[in-house]
Formats: C-alpha cells, sequence, structure tokens
C-alpha cells in the first residue's frame, strides 16, 4: 500500500512543470537530516508525493508525483562541482540519499498554504508543526483531501 509525502521545492529552481517536462527526475539535493531519514529508510516505489512550492509568490501544493525509484545514495553529495557536494561522504558510507520522482499531475491552480490552513480536515498536517522540514509524511486522510481541494477548482489528475 502506498505511503504518502509532501516534498518542498523552491519553483525558480525546479517546479511541478519542469517535472513534468522531464518525466522523471531525481529528487536530489536533501541537508536535513530528518528529511533524509525519511528517504532513506521511508520511502518506497509506488509512494506518492505532494510537491509544495515555497518561496515564491504563490506557495502552496502545484501537483502529483510518484516515488518510481526507493532510495539510493545521492551523487550529488560526491561531485566537488556541486552545490550539494559534502567531502565527510564517502562511496562507502554515503551520508545523503535521493530518490527518483515521476510526473503525475499537475494541478490547474496551486492549492494555496492559506486555503490548506482553512481547510479543517488539514489541521493536523506535518506541514504546520515543521513549516521546514523538506520532505514530510502526510495522510492517506490528507492527501485525498488534497486531491479533492484540487477537483474542486477544476484540477486535472
Amino acid at each position: 500500500m502506498p505511503r504518502y509525502w509532501l516534498f518542498k521545492t523552491e519553483p525558480d529552481e525546479f517546479s511541478i512543470n519542469d517535472l513534468r517536462s522531464q518525466g522523471t527526475v531525481c529528487w536530489d539535493g536533501v541537508r536535513n537530516y530528518s528529511a533524509r531519514n525519511f528517504l532513506r529508510d521511508e520511502l518506497e516505489q509506488g509512494d506518492r508525493v505532494l510537491i509544495y512550492h515555497s518561496s515564491c509568490k504563490t506557495i502552496g501544493v502545484a501537483g502529483i508525483a510518484q516515488v518510481t525509484q526507493a532510495a539510493y545514495p545521492d551523487p550529488t553529495q560526491f561531485d566537488s562541482s556541486s552545490a550539494y557536494y559534502d567531502p565527510k561522504a564517502s562511496r562507502n558510507s554515503p551520508k545523503w540519499f535521493c530518490v527518483t520522482l515521476g510526473f503525475s499531475a499537475c494541478f490547474g491552480k496551486v492549492i494555496t498554504l492559506g486555503q490548506l490552513k482553512n481547510t479543517p480536515a488539514l489541521s493536523a498536517m506535518t506541514l504546520f508543526k515543521q513549516p521546514r522540514l523538506s520532505v514530510q509524511p502526510v495522510t492517506a486522510d490528507e492527501f485525498q483531501c488534497i486531491k479533492q481541494l484540487a477537483r474542486i477548482m477544476a484540477c486535472v489528475e
């Protein structure tokens, strides 16, 4: 049975539209230990992911992706030319992990943070308790509620 997640991204760096155009991507560059632990220990192939745009004009959920490959060592940690290079990581003992995501859906409109906060069924979301966490769990009910909000807003999946 798939599990559900929310991944944050800054759309100026990488957006749901970028994922749509590329089809699948390595979700790399995560450098928070809690988020890394979710990626490494809990995400599985087939899990569903809400793509959340942050640090932008319209903050909120922009679409859905699916994990197409479970955790593997993040290659950017070994690349000295990468902004995500970690000199303490080694191929024998990687510190950071990534997953591969495939595009599923782009919402017609972003479901804004305000809309999420004003939806009683979403009041317990991790997003509101740990707002800086870039990879976080979402319950099945929360995921379905957000999909329903997207449908109400004439979105496609």
